[in-house]
């Protein structure tokens, strides 16, 4: 099967469940592997037999820097559903992490796989 990637999505909003989290936004890196059939999209070089990456990213962007969620799983359920509802989409992983949330650690998150 195909795939359309989005790579280190930088959004900046509300995340964690600390006091000083809540009130600073804070950097969140988002990576979205989605699973369709391009062979379409491949054929007819036409952006409507494609899975639109840009609208893709829009959408994470801002539902990231808006939702305000408590945990990382939350959030990558949150874009998870929000890939499935895009057409031709069969299957999503996503990839949610906080830079620096813990020390000495680059990064924390979560990655999970969801299907129609």
């Amino acid at each position: 099967m195909d795939k359309v990637i989005i790579k280190d999505l930088l959004a900046r909003g509300i995340i964690g469940i600390n006091d000083d989290e809540r009130v600073k936004p804070q950097d969140i890196i988002i990576n979205i592997e989605i699973t369709a059939d391009l062979r379409r999209a491949g054929e007819t070089d036409d952006i409507a037999d494609c899975v639109n990456y840009r609208t893709v990213a829009k959408k994470a962007l801002v539902h990231a820097e808006t939702a305000e969620r408590f945990t990382v799983e939350a959030l990558a359920a949150d874009l998870a559903q929000l890939c499935l509802a895009e057409p031709g989409v069969l299957s999503v992983r996503v990839r949610v992490e906080k830079p620096g949330a813990v020390r000495f650690a680059k990064s924390v998150g979560v990655e999970i796989e969801r299907s129609r």
